[in-house]
């Protein structure tokens, strides 16, 4: 009998929107730029790739590519993704 396994999503374990943002801020101030972008793809499966497409304008084939954490996505793509997620971006002065 096979094992049957499925995804790991942290964003399955979060309860408030304070969580998630506070795990997209530390993925964000990882020094892989890639952990971001996987975490930012693990989102969007959790609030439905479908949704954040039609929501961010972007072709749902396109969207699996840029988020998958293997190529580098464009710049308007992650801010779209985001607005479509209804967060913003905000700078402070690293410490």
């Amino acid at each position: 009998m096979a094992l049957h396994t499925t995804e790991f999503n942290p964003f399955d374990y979060m309860e408030t929107q304070d969580e998630v943002e506070t795990f997209l801020q530390e993925c964000l101030a990882d020094d892989d730029p890639n952990t971001f972008i996987e975490a930012l793809g693990m989102l969007v499966k959790k609030h439905g790739v479908t949704d954040v497409s039609e929501a961010s304008g972007l072709n749902r084939e396109s969207l699996y590519k840029s988020l998958r954490g293997t190529t580098k996505p464009r710049w308007d793509t992650i801010f779209k993704v985001m607005k479509a997620l209804n967060f913003n971006f905000s700078t402070h002065h690293a410490a």
